[in-house]
């Protein structure tokens, strides 16, 4: 009798068109054990469990010569969990053999090779990838990306056949013309960080390090000095706070034009986020793996890994890279404690995540405004009003001489007076944030919700809501908003059209469809109002209120309508 496993293993073999007999090799080489393996770490390696997969390929190595898919799958898996040395020294090894003629070998080899500096050597196999793969555009740009660098890094100066991939060849130009120490390299850096197409604000952090590189400290400080840390992206405000506190000497330790690695390193961060952008994200995860070999000293890059890693559920993962931030490493040390404490909240519950984080922020000596404003807004979302109005408050009255800030803060606190039925102190900062930013559709809708839920001003908060979906059309929570403000007007057929939307957008909302349920009641379809109230019994956010009136409703349907 056969056993189970080797019948499913045998029914599955066509599916992945597998040579494996065509080879000399005995039936002890390619006993059940070895297959059941194979296929497990398949299995496991596209359900995104990369680990668990690592280990059935490890497991079963025997196929390594009998079956040339095993390689690509074996090298994805160890650059996947960061073994990029094991990688390469693994394709080495198989180089001469058929198996090793995947599109990721050749990369591998040609950026070991720059490694070394090898450069004539990254050269030749560049040139060997076959055109049968550089018919798929991502690679073709990769190759010849790649080729264009090392072309740079051999000759000392920019190739003439440069290839013309758009903003991507500009930005590569920018960092070759920095390696070489080109005197326009400022300009081009200007011109890419102002570019109007796209958000390239990330390279200001690599402008700063050229500035600093070229002994043009003012400029360097005149940039940062226009940065402040609360909307600043983590690299910025790492930046930011080295020129304030005059360690100039950070920069060069984590990235240097002069260096190809790290110049390298970030073309492949770039290359990672394209894929990223189609959502290929094992692809994505590939190349900043590969990336973070390059520089592993640019920490930045594992602030992303760790980030990834904790998006994907893999929390455990996430909380070892995030043990390589250290407390002398300022901002990332912080994002570090954050993300800790939002590991802390899924695998547990919010307050011993709020406790985590609380203890630690008292650790630190005179904390800037983006961590007064981190540990404000994890004290709102854990629904500490009262606490969250005191940090957000220190935050604004710092900020005297800076109104444009304010905005967003004032919105924060007003939000928070609000949850605590302060309506007197909410409506003040919401007026005043509105003052300052008179069309931000999100203070808007909020203040505009909140008067509507106090029967206040129904016709003025009607018109801030038209004025904020004029802008937002397509937020759920505006349309939610101007639908009930219809409904409160008993505007019913223009309401459903609003809160129909809505639900479409949200359909796990349990305000959305305890709104949707009234306004149906209201329309006369009592069985459909009853149906998206009853949705609401299964939503994991409704509270205990909510959960109360809908009861209700269900039982009495809406009394007195």
């Amino acid at each position: 009798m056969f056993n189970k496993k080797i019948i499913i293993i045998l029914f599955l073999f066509p599916l992945y068109q597998s040579p494996l007999l065509s080879k000399s090799t005995s039936f002890e080489e390619i006993d059940s054990k070895n297959l059941s393996r194979y296929f497990s770490g398949i299995v496991a390696f596209e359900n995104k469990q990369n680990s668990k997969a690592l280990n059935y390929f490890n497991s079963s190595k025997i196929l390594i010569n009998l079956h040339d898919p095993y390689l690509e799958k074996f090298v994805m898996s160890l650059i996947l969990e960061g073994k990029v040395s094991q990688a390469i020294n693994l394709i080495k090894a198989n180089r001469k053999k058929s198996n090793s003629n995947f599109f990721e070998a050749y990369i591998l080899l040609a950026l070991d090779s720059i490694k070394k500096d090898d450069i004539n050597k990254a050269l030749e196999i560049l040139a060997e990838v076959p055109e049968t793969l550089l018919k798929e555009r991502l690679y073709y740009i990769i190759v010849n990306s790649l080729k264009e660098y090392a072309y740079v890094f051999k000759n000392k100066k920019i190739s003439q056949e440069i290839k013309n991939f758009g903003n991507l060849s500009f930005i590569a130009e920018t960092f070759q013309r920095c390696y070489l120490g080109d005197n326009n390299t400022s300009s081009y850096f200007s011109k890419l960080i102002n570019n109007s197409e796209a958000d390239y604000s990330r390279y200001i952090y690599f402008y700063l390090t050229h500035l600093i590189e070229i002994k043009k400290i003012d400029e360097a400080k005149a940039i940062t000095d226009e940065l402040n840390y609360i909307n600043t992206t983590l690299l910025l405000s790492q930046g930011k706070s080295w020129i304030e506190n005059n360690k100039l000497n950070k920069f060069s330790k984590v990235f240097s034009c002069s260096n190809p690695n790290d110049i390298l390193g970030e073309f492949l961060f770039l290359i990672s986020n394209l894929y990223s952008s189609q959502n290929e994200f094992e692809k994505s995860n590939f190349y900043l793996n590969l990336s973070n070999y390059l520089n592993p000293k640019f920490v930045f890059n594992l602030s992303l890994i760790a980030e990834n890693l904790y998006l994907n559920e893999n929390y455990e993962k996430s909380k070892i890279v995030l043990k390589k931030f250290k407390e002398d490493q300022d901002f990332y040390y912080w994002f570090r404690l954050k993300k800790e404490a939002q590991i802390i909240t899924k695998q547990r519950n919010k307050k011993e995540a709020l406790n985590y984080i609380t203890s630690n922020f008292k650790k630190i000596k005179n904390p800037n405004n983006k961590f007064t404003f981190d540990i404000a807004n994890f004290h709102k979302n854990s629904k500490e009003y009262t606490k969250a109005i005191k940090y957000y408050s220190l935050i604004i009255e710092s900020l005297k001489q800076k109104p444009e800030l304010k905005s967003d803060l004032l919105y924060r606190r007003g939000g928070s007076y609000e949850r605590l039925k302060d309506y007197s102190n909410a409506d003040k900062d919401l007026l005043n944030s509105l003052k300052i930013n008179p069309n931000d559709a999100y203070v808007l809708n909020y203040l505009a919700y909140s008067w509507l839920e106090r029967d206040y001003k129904i016709e003025e908060a009607i018109e801030m809501l038209e004025k904020a979906y004029a802008s937002e059309s397509e937020d759920p929570y505006i349309i939610d908003s101007i639908g009930w403000a219809y409904y409160l007007i008993n505007n019913f057929v223009k309401a459903e059209k609003f809160l129909k939307r809505a639900v479409e957008l949200m359909p796990e909302d349990p305000i959305v469809n305890d709104h949707y349920g009234d306004i149906l009641w209201k329309l006369d379809r009592k069985i459909q109002a009853r149906y998206f109230w009853s949705m609401v019994l299964e939503m994991e956010d409704a509270d205990k209120e909510l959960l109360d009136k809908i009861q209700t409703k269900l039982v009495e349907g809406l009394i007195n309508s």
